[in-house]
């Protein structure tokens, strides 16, 4: 399937999205709502293109990349006039939303915003609304914390009832996958701290590194099937296990 970008006839592959295209010919697309790991939803609206056809006559419309797949013969165009005055629009209202986020600030100013010109949110924390971690919690089968409240009230946080089979384990893949570090943790003393839950920390035996929380650890061995004391050994020590084997066979 072959379609032009930015002037240049590319190859893409049939089911790929647009960015994903894009990306792999080195277009430097922003997007933060995007991550490989679950499916793509167009919150953020960053990753915005302008595409055409010759048979349009001119005529245009602007589409988020990660949602809209590629087609045989079209036209993108990943940084005309239109999409970057797009994007510099949203991060200017990002740059409100969340005034001492670096990631936001740094983007913004890629598109020549210093300030923003809407009023910034008093004491506004980091979070842009991007579902990645609420995705991300579902994925990996907890489903601890969704979207609360609404209109500008809204927040991620915690369900007030949830089963406790479905509830946080501590694993850390919310945090991990923010794209501008909103969900604060802390490890100290044995202990993890998140979304206002304590959990106790698992060491590996041989190494000291840590594994994770036991909760972390009894539901991934359930969803993997696999017996509980697989867990209880780091991959560094798994490597340094059969590098021992290894001299051992050699020697």
């Amino acid at each position: 399937m072959k379609l032009v970008l930015d002037g240049k006839t590319v190859e893409a592959k049939p089911g790929e999205y647009i960015l994903a295209l894009a990306r792999r010919e080195g277009k430097k697309i922003p997007s933060l709502c995007h991550h490989e790991g679950v499916e793509p939803v167009g919150a953020c609206r960053l990753c915005v293109v302008e595409i055409t056809r010759p048979e349009w006559n001119d005529w245009s419309r602007l589409v988020t990349s990660c949602l809209y797949p590629v087609e045989e013969g079209l036209h993108v165009m990943t940084a005309s006039p239109k999409v970057v005055e797009t994007r510099a629009t949203l991060l200017d209202m990002q740059l409100a939303r969340c005034p001492n986020s670096d990631v936001i600030k740094g983007w913004a100013r890629e598109y020549g915003i210093e300030q923003t010109s809407f009023t910034e949110r008093i004491n506004g924390d980091n979070c842009i609304l991007c579902d990645i971690c609420v995705r991300v919690c579902e994925a990996v089968g907890c489903n601890a914390i969704a979207r609360t409240s609404r209109g500008i009230q809204k927040v991620i946080g915690t369900p007030l009832e949830f089963d406790t089979d479905r509830s946080c384990i501590g694993c850390l893949s919310c945090a991990h996958a923010c794209p501008t570090n909103a969900i604060p943790f802390t490890e100290a003393n044995g202990k993890r701290t998140i979304w206002d839950h304590e959990f106790d920390l698992v060491r590996c035996t041989d190494t000291g590194d840590v594994l994770g929380t036991p909760e972390q650890l009894d539901h991934f061995a359930k969803k993997a099937g696999l017996p509980r004391d697989y867990f209880n050994k780091s991959d560094r020590a798994r490597r340094l296990e059969t590098a021992r084997k290894f001299v051992k066979v050699l020697g």
